[in-house]
């Protein structure tokens, strides 16, 4: 079978970070189990990779991270407790999140970037292409981008990178894409990429998000990427040079998201995803909006 046809299987979702931003309540709690209403955030990344049929996920974790396969794993006492107060509610979200298909979880040892989360999977994922989740970005199940770079991946046979619009001058907070369209098609070539570009200098107001689907050949080249930016292996470094490499596995395409994206990066991003989210459910969300308006009053 030729690697251009091979079918996007596995997601690695790295989750080894430390969470320093929102100290102290991530001093002994993973940054990724803080509840986003009423379930944590990295259940809304799983939920998306399994919602793209990704049928294999592994975690990349580190120290402290224990709770985050204890919440993907079964919880007998738990379940009886609730099955025997006749909770069904409750007992079905709580198996819920232990159905939600195979994790396998590898860990990082150290925290030296994003790239070396990435490279931390090799084995796992083999020769063939993968999704890459991020947990600081969350994507509204009702809008499509994981399936829409998964098909790109597959037409171009290159790597695929997901960007939003952002104002001009907020560039300087993101990665950034100088790229070019792509006649007849819905994804554009990226020609470079520039990590945190001063505004007056970036190529783009495109902005990288946490999404990817590369091909494998990625990690040959993570392998050889010396420590960039803070002193970590930069998955954006190897992208960079993926970017203008011929052959097998060469060239990078951004997929241009225009749906709606949650940022869990900091602190108010947090509270406005939360909140947005909340608005959301059809049990209390009208209850809140009506609150938030006399608050704002």
């Amino acid at each position: 079978m030729s690697m251009l046809r091979k079918t996007v299987r596995k997601a690695v979702i790295p989750a080894a970070g430390l969470g320093t931003r929102f100290l102290p309540a991530t001093k002994a709690m993973p940054k990724e189990m803080l509840p986003v209403v009423d379930a944590p955030a990295i259940q809304y990344v799983v939920e998306e990779a399994v919602s793209a049929n990704l049928t294999d996920i592994l975690m990349i974790t580190g120290r402290s991270k224990r709770a985050l396969e204890d919440h993907f794993d079964g919880a007998p006492a738990l379940e009886r407790t609730l099955e025997l107060k006749g909770d069904q509610t409750r007992l079905d979200a709580v198996q819920y999140s232990s159905g939600l298909g195979p994790i396998h979880y590898v860990r990082q040892g150290e925290p030296k970037g994003l790239g070396h989360a990435v490279l931390c999977a090799r084995q796992h994922v083999g020769d063939e292409p993968f999704a890459v989740l991020l947990g600081d970005d969350l994507i509204d199940e009702r809008d499509e981008l994981l399936t829409t770079m998964m098909r790109v991946q597959a037409e171009t046979g290159g790597s695929v990178i997901a960007l939003i619009e952002v104002e001009p001058s907020q560039i300087s907070a993101y990665g950034c894409a100088d790229v070019v369209s792509v006649e007849g098609e819905n994804y554009v070539r990226v020609n470079s990429l520039v990590e945190k570009p001063d505004a007056n200098e970036a190529p783009s107001n495109l902005a990288i998000i946490g999404r990817y689907v590369l091909h494998p050949s990625v990690f040959e080249v993570l392998e050889n990427t010396e420590p960039g930016r803070g002193g970590e292996i930069q998955l954006t470094d190897a992208l960079q040079t993926l970017a203008t490499a011929d052959g097998v596995g060469g060239g990078v395409y951004g997929v241009v998201f225009r749906g709606r994206r949650y940022d869990t990066g900091d602190k108010l991003s947090y509270l406005k995803a939360v909140i947005t989210l909340a608005s959301d459910r059809a049990e209390f969300g009208e209850d809140l909006k009506n609150w938030m308006k006399g608050f704002l009053a």
